[in-house]
């Protein structure tokens, strides 16, 4: 039971991770370990293990596929983000530049650690990580979409969202901000999930079956591509990665658009202008939590925490 506390544990950090704009669940399972076994394991649900769950053979379901690995990861995952909407919501809105740095020191080790994966650096891996940190930059730079509650449009979000969340550097709340549904999702509506409110299924459902979507898609992607050129899309991801440290840097002013005009505007967070910190008590802060996150991946690493792949 102990390792299986483990995986669950390990789904919470993603979930957590999930619900962040700028923080990739899959830079969570990578540097813990996880992330090609999940890859593999979503892989396993076509095909030859859906035929034998379809003829009822559930004991070989189970041993075709790495089910429970699933199970208590998922539940670790969905727990978080059902938990953790509304203290990240209250944390925003009241600690929004040390709840950044926080991350920053979070992702800051990762790039370390995922890169430490690449066996051996040579001109193509050398390569994958500059397209990784130039397209994680150049994602950065976007302009937010305006929001959209259309059942199809979800079902995008969810595909999109989804195909983020497992690649490490590419956060899928991000991209939510992009497609400009992050707030409905991942705070109106989640937070409207745990008030008892189930008009919030509405929007979650059509999310959740693009999100699946999106997971199966990708994974066969994913399993391939580890396959052939293991170091190469290491190194790609390691620069997705290291591009994301732009979202979250602590320092910047939002640049906000008013849509809508009345009672019906919205204010919309439309990009960033990144600043240097000043010399003040917040900033030394800041600081001490980016450390106090650069030492919590050191030590998940150094404790034996991760699963040797």
């Amino acid at each position: 039971m102990m390792k299986w506390l483990v995986i669950f544990l390990k789904g919470a950090a993603m979930g957590a991770a999930n619900v962040i704009p700028g923080v990739s669940g899959g830079t969570v399972a990578f540097i813990t370990g996880i992330y090609e076994r999940l890859i593999h394991a979503v892989k396993s649900l076509t095909g030859p293990s859906l035929k034998l769950l379809a003829q009822r053979k559930i004991r070989e379901f189970f041993e075709k596929t790495d089910l429970v690995f699933l199970i208590f990861l998922g539940l670790g995952v969905a727990i978080s983000i059902l938990s953790l909407a509304k203290v990240l919501k209250y944390l925003f809105a009241n600690y929004e530049m040390h709840v950044w740095a926080f991350f920053f020191g979070l992702i800051l080790a990762s790039v370390i650690f995922v890169g430490n994966k690449v066996k051996r650096w040579s001109l193509g891996p050398v390569i994958g990580l500059v397209i990784g940190t130039v397209i994680a930059v150049g994602i950065a730079l976007l302009k937010p979409a305006s929001e959209n509650d259309s059942v199809f449009y979800l079902l995008i979000c969810g595909v999109i969202a989804m195909a983020s969340m497992i690649i490490p550097g590419l956060s899928g709340s991000f991209v939510l901000l992009l497609l400009g549904n992050y707030q409905l999702i991942m705070i109106d509506s989640v937070s409207k999930l745990m008030d008892g409110d189930w008009s919030a299924f509405r929007i979650l459902i059509p999310v959740g079956i693009g999100a699946v979507i999106g997971l199966l898609a990708l994974s066969h992607v994913l399993s391939w591509i580890f396959k052939r050129f293991h170091d190469i899309a290491v190194a790609l991801l390691t620069g997705f990665v290291a591009g994301s440290l732009l979202i979250i840097w602590p320092w910047k002013d939002k640049v906000i658009e008013v849509f809508g005009e009345g009672e019906s505007a919205k204010e919309k967070v439309v990009g960033y202008d990144w600043n240097l910190p000043a010399m003040e008590s917040s900033t030394f802060i800041a600081i001490g939590l980016m450390i106090a996150g650069f030492f919590l991946v050191w030590l998940m690493e150094k404790s034996g925490l991760a699963e040797k792949e």
